[in-house]
């Protein structure tokens, strides 16, 4: 199955935008425009079992993405990932990392992490309200956590009708479909040596930005930077100020990859 994605631009270079965990591709309508005009040709996907892309087989959604831009004639790409969009990002460089050339993580997550005990908690609340049958209680539960203060009323619509969504789609599916987890550790990612940018936003939950902190010290060619503005998707709480970050990245990593170049034909 090739993942339902759109595309716009027709730059050199090219972005691949995935999505969160409580949302899907509309997530990156802020910056999907801003990167193709930037000169990139500029891809974005839901993954299985979000939007529009069915949970209809097991599935590993590193290889999804691989499978995609081998659809699509990319052979490398900058990657862009938030929160669980992240991880897969970092599991797509490990499992196929001549594929990527530059990753920018917002708020991601990361293979193997270990909920604090708040996290926890709140992930017992959502079990709880879901095995209740009370999914809109739990969809309200996701868009007041995962929604930072500058988020508006177009962005909390957004997620619930996203997050409504995703329950409907992924409770009904039969355990055979689900996704296979790639067993990525973080050794491996420490093997990562692209130019990674590591975002966190200072109201966010705890645990992702400690996991921002810890991927500035797995990823040797990383930088980290602090949004004291945002919340957990920072793509929909300032989605303008997002798109100039992601294209002043791609620009500075674009151009210390040219200067790599040249110096190595001069030497």
């Amino acid at each position: 199955m090739t993942l339902s994605h759109d595309q716009a631009g027709h730059g050199p270079s090219t972005v691949v935008l995935l999505h969160s965990g409580v949302c899907d591709r509309r997530m990156w309508d802020g910056q999907f425009s801003a990167l193709a005009a930037a000169g990139h040709r500029v891809v974005r996907c839901d993954l299985r079992g979000f939007g529009d892309s069915p949970m209809d087989a097991a599935h590993t959604h590193a290889d999804d993405v691989r499978d995609l831009l081998d659809h699509l004639g990319i052979d490398r790409a900058a990657v862009v990932g938030s929160s669980f969009g992240g991880r897969v990002a970092l599991e797509f460089a490990v499992r196929h990392p001549d594929r990527v050339s530059t990753l920018a993580l917002l708020a991601s997550g990361i293979p193997g992490m270990e909920p604090s005990e708040e996290l926890r908690a709140w992930g017992a609340r959502e079990d709880a309200l879901i095995e209740a049958g009370d999914l809109d209680a739990a969809v309200e539960l996701n868009v007041d956590t995962w929604l930072g203060p500058e988020a508006g009323p177009a962005d909390r619509a957004l997620v619930r009708e996203a997050q409504r969504h995703i329950f409907d789609v992924q409770l009904a599916a039969p355990e055979e479909h689900h996704p296979v987890n790639p067993g990525v550790t973080k050794e491996e990612i420490a093997g990562i040596r692209v130019p990674a940018l590591v975002a966190a936003g200072a109201h966010d939950v705890p645990d992702f930005r400690a996991v921002a902190a810890e991927l500035v010290r797995l990823l040797p060619a990383a930088r980290s930077l602090d949004l004291d503005w945002a919340g957990h998707l920072p793509s929909l709480e300032r989605p303008e100020e997002t798109a100039r970050l992601l294209i002043a990245f791609l620009a500075e990593t674009a151009q210390t990859s040219e200067n790599a170049a040249q110096e190595a034909v001069a030497g």
